[in-house]
C-alpha cells in the first residue's frame, strides 16, 4: 500500500522547483464558537471549522498571493502566485535575513473552551445578562456575546523554514445601556483568557458593577471642556499607546509616508526620560502573544521608545529589509484569505515610579479619566473617548463625571506625560485593531499616566 504523503512533504513539493526569489504557503485550521445576544434574547449561536490556505510569492521586489480551500492542486496554485509576482515585479527583492526556524508549538491549556458544551456557554451567558438586568429599572438593554476559537497555522517557506503553530482564546463581553429621557449612559465588562474557559466563569458581580456603573452614570454631571491636568486609568493610557503612538511606529507607515518618516527619526527625543513605550508578541497570556509571526520570524520585546527616545520601530521582513533594520515578528494576517501586514501585537507603557494617589494628591485641579469608548487617529492627530471621569479638586477626587472626549496632538501630549505609575496594567480582553480591512486581537497595558494640558471635550 503507498504511504500517504505528510502535510509537510505535500507542502515542500509544492514549492519545490520554482524560481522565484521567495515563496511561502501557510494553512489554517480553524474553530469557533459564537454566541450574540440583543437585548434578554438570545439571537445567533454559531460552530464553524475552516481550512483554507494561501501562496505568496516574491520576484523582484513583486508579491502574488493565491487563497484556497482545498490541498488539491498546490503546485499549480504556487505557479500561479509566481506568475502574478513576476507581473508585478520591477525592483530587487530586499527582504530582511531570518534564520529557518522548525518549531511545533501547541498551548497548554487549563480547561479547554472546545470541551465545554454549547448549553454550558449558552448558561453563562444567560446568568450575565439577566445579572446586568437586576441591578435597575433604568436598563435599557445590554449586548452581548461569547466566542472561542482555536486556530492552527502550518507555514513553510523556500529558505528551510516549517512552523506549526496553534493558539486558543475564550472571550465573554456584556455592554450595559442606562437611559433617563434622552440621556443615555453605558458601561461595559469584558472578559477573556489565552488558556482557560474557568477564567470567563463567576464573573457575575463584575457584570452588575458594570451596570450600575452605567446607571449611575445618568446622574453625573457632564465632564468640563477645555485644558485640564488629567489621569489616565491603565485602560484608556493603553489604548492611547496602541493608537496614538503604535500605529505611528510601523514600519509600513513609516516608510510609505516622507513627512512621517522626516519625524519619527530613531535618537530623537519624543518625551520626558521617565517614558518608556514597547511593544511584543512575547509578553505571556495576552491577545496579541505568539511565538512566531505569519513571515516565521520570531516574536520578541521591542523598545520603541525607551527614557523619552524614539529607538525602534515594528516591522515585517520587506519593510525592515528596505529601511535596513531587522525584523521584529510584527508581520500579521487576519486569515488564510490576507497577506500580512505589519501589525502591533502588545503594545504597553512601562511602568514608573509613582502611585495613584500621589498622581491625585499632586493634582490640585484635574479630571481622572476611566475606560475608553472608542476613537480615531489621523497620523499624529487623536481622538479618544472615556467611559467615565471624576473631577480631582485640592489633591482629591471629587464629584463623580460623565464621559468625555481626550484629543490632541500626540507628540506634544507625549512631551507632557509627567507621573507614571508603578504597576502596568492589562486590559482583560485587549482589543480588535483594525488596518488595511483586515482586525487582529491585541493587548494593551499601562500604569496609570498623568498627562498636563490635556485637552477634552464636554459640555
Amino acid at each position: 500500500m503507498r504511504d500517504v504523503p505528510s502535510l509537510r512533504d505535500r507542502l515542500a513539493d509544492a514549492l519545490s522547483g520554482h524560481t522565484a526569489d521567495y515563496l511561502e504557503i501557510r494553512v489554517e485550521e480553524t474553530d469557533a464558537t459564537t454566541l450574540t445576544y440583543r437585548g434578554r434574547s438570545l439571537e445567533e449561536a454559531g460552530r464553524t471549522s475552516n481550512l483554507g490556505g494561501c501562496v505568496r510569492a516574491c520576484v523582484k521586489g513583486g508579491w502574488g498571493f493565491v487563497s484556497f480551500n482545498s490541498l488539491e492542486g498546490l503546485r499549480a496554485k504556487v505557479d500561479l502566485a509566481v506568475r502574478q509576482a513576476r507581473l508585478v515585479g520591477r525592483e530587487t527583492t530586499t527582504l530582511a535575513p531570518v534564520e529557518p526556524h522548525v518549531d511545533f508549538i501547541i498551548p497548554t491549556l487549563v480547561r479547554d473552551p472546545l470541551t465545554v458544551s454549547l448549553e454550558d456557554k449558552k448558561r453563562l451567558m444567560d446568568e450575565y445578562v439577566e445579572a446586568a438586568w437586576a441591578q435597575s429599572s433604568r436598563i435599557q438593554t445590554t449586548n452581548a456575546g461569547y466566542g472561542d476559537a482555536r486556530r492552527k497555522v502550518t507555514f513553510i517557506n523556500s529558505e528551510g523554514s516549517y512552523l506549526e503553530q496553534s493558539r486558543c482564546r475564550v472571550s465573554a463581553r456584556v455592554v450595559v445601556l442606562a437611559r433617563d429621557g434622552g440621556n443615555v449612559q453605558q458601561s461595559r465588562a469584558v472578559f477573556s483568557s489565552t488558556s482557560d474557559y474557568d477564567a470567563i466563569v463567576g464573573r457575575h458581580a463584575e457584570v452588575g458593577a458594570a451596570a450600575s456603573r452605567a446607571v449611575a452614570l445618568l446622574d453625573a454631571a457632564p465632564a468640563p471642556g477645555g485644558e485640564f491636568t488629567v489621569i489616565c486609568d491603565p485602560a484608556l493610557a493603553g489604548v492611547f499607546a496602541h493608537e496614538a503612538f503604535g500605529h505611528l511606529s510601523e514600519g509600513d507607515n513609516v516608510y510609505e509616508n516622507e513627512r512621517l518618516r522626516d519625524i519619527m527619526v530613531l535618537g530623537k527625543r519624543f518625551a520626558r526620560p521617565l517614558l518608556n513605550i514597547a511593544d511584543g508578541g512575547v509578553v505571556g497570556g495576552q491577545p496579541g502573544t505568539f511565538r512566531y509571526d505569519d513571515e516565521g520570524t520570531p516574536t520578541q520585546r521591542t523598545d520603541l521608545i525607551r527614557e523619552g527616545v524614539l529607538v525602534g520601530r515594528l516591522h515585517s521582513r520587506e519593510t525592515a529589509g528596505k529601511m535596513g533594520e531587522a525584523a521584529t515578528g510584527n508581520a500579521r494576517a487576519q486569515s488564510y484569505r490576507h497577506a500580512p501586514l505589519v501589525r502591533m501585537t502588545n503594545t504597553f507603557i512601562g511602568a514608573g515610579d509613582s502611585s495613584f494617589d500621589e498622581m491625585v494628591a499632586a493634582t490640585p485641579l484635574g479630571i481622572f479619566c476611566r475606560d475608553w469608548y472608542g476613537g480615531q487617529t489621523t497620523h499624529e492627530q487623536f481622538s479618544f473617548g472615556c467611559a467615565e471621569a471624576w473631577m480631582i479638586r485640592d489633591g482629591k477626587l471629587a464629584e463623580p463625571l460623565r464621559g468625555t472626549t481626550l484629543s490632541g496632538n500626540l507628540f506634544s501630549t507625549l512631551e507632557n506625560i509627567d507621573m507614571i505609575g508603578r504597576d502596568l496594567v492589562w486590559a482583560e480582553g485587549g482589543g480588535t485593531c483594525g488596518k488595511g480591512g483586515q482586525s487582529a486581537p491585541v493587548g494593551q497595558g499601562s500604569p496609570y499616566i498623568r498627562i498636563q494640558n490635556a485637552l477634552l471635550g464636554g459640555k
